[in-house]
């Protein structure tokens, strides 16, 4: 792994010729970048579905203010950005997606990857000839009822090595985000994708990172991630028999009271991502003869907690 792009102290110096930066989706992720760039000068157009005047990000002692407005209508799109970054959830695609393709054109895009398919889900909604980055997420930004984000750790994704990076690594150039690129991609994206399916045991409980402290949560992690790790492997991600235990470590390193995305999702009554998040698991566990019993009991609760019915 190598890193490109750590902090700078002062930040970066703003470039006369400065590429116009758009952020779709400003909930936990989004919010972090749009601050990180504003911070270094660079402050990104913001797109999304519930309109703010501002962003805010809560970082240890620093409270950053991004000017907005976020904007909500797709007419509010009159051309493509230099570079987009989209963070928006797989459950919030299809309602974006007409915006979307006003900010496409030949625009490269970093896109938060919430699975490690080959097909991601927002794929059919934007133009052929639209350059699509996957990036995993690597920092703990909550989202409060207040709008406001808090990020409980230090902000950094993984993006895959090539040409194609270049851009993404440039704009972040100096800002707190860290860059970090990967020539094994698809064993990173199916790293996090196993520490997002095994949050979801937090979506079930109501519980936070703290629930991972008890030893009959710590084994059920373990076993389900066991499996999941077959699976990835089948797929062709390098993950070694250590991975289940590293991520259980990671959670149980976290602070107690540190939510997630999904049970953010839940407490708020809003649909869950629980099919490209552990569905997906049991779905190629199945083409590949792989048994999933655990993630298969984990996927139905899910559902049936995200969607239904009673």
């Amino acid at each position: 792994m190598l890193r490109v792009t750590d902090r700078e102290t002062p930040f970066a110096p703003v470039d006369a010729a400065a590429p116009e930066i758009a952020v779709i989706g400003p909930g936990a992720i989004g919010t972090t970048i749009a601050a990180a760039l504003h911070e270094a000068g660079r402050t990104p157009l913001l797109y999304g579905r519930t309109p703010r005047p501002e962003l805010e990000l809560l970082a240890g002692d620093d409270r950053i203010t991004v000017p907005g407005p976020v904007r909500t209508d797709p007419d509010q799109v009159s051309h493509p950005a230099d570079v987009v970054f989209l963070a928006v959830k797989a459950t919030q695609i299809d309602g974006a997606a007409p915006g979307w393709r006003r900010s496409a054109g030949r625009t490269p895009w970093c896109a938060s990857s919430r699975t490690a398919s080959s097909r991601p889900p927002w794929s059919p909604h934007v133009r052929r000839e639209t350059s699509i980055l996957p990036s995993v997420v690597w920092f703990p930004a909550q989202a409060h009822a207040d709008g406001s984000v808090r990020l409980r750790g230090e902000a950094r994704l993984t993006l895959p090595a090539g040409r194609d990076s270049e851009r993404i690594i440039e704009v972040l150039r100096g800002t707190r985000c860290a860059v970090d690129l990967s020539s094994d991609f698809l064993s990173v994206a199916w790293r996090k994708l196993l520490q997002n399916a095994a949050a979801g045991l937090m979506a079930l409980t109501g519980r936070r990172s703290g629930m991972f402290a008890r030893d009959d949560v710590a084994e059920l992690t373990r076993a389900y991630l066991r499996e999941s790790v077959l699976v990835a492997r089948a797929e062709g991600a390098q993950l070694g028999d250590e991975v289940p235990e590293e991520i259980l470590a990671r959670f149980r390193s976290f602070p107690a009271d540190l939510s997630t995305s999904i049970l953010t999702d839940r407490e708020a009554g809003r649909p869950l991502e629980w099919d490209v998040r552990n569905g997906v698991i049991s779905r190629l566990g199945r083409a590949h003869g792989i048994p999933t019993p655990i993630g298969d009991i984990i996927t139905s609760l899910l559902a049936a907690t995200s969607d239904g019915p009673g």
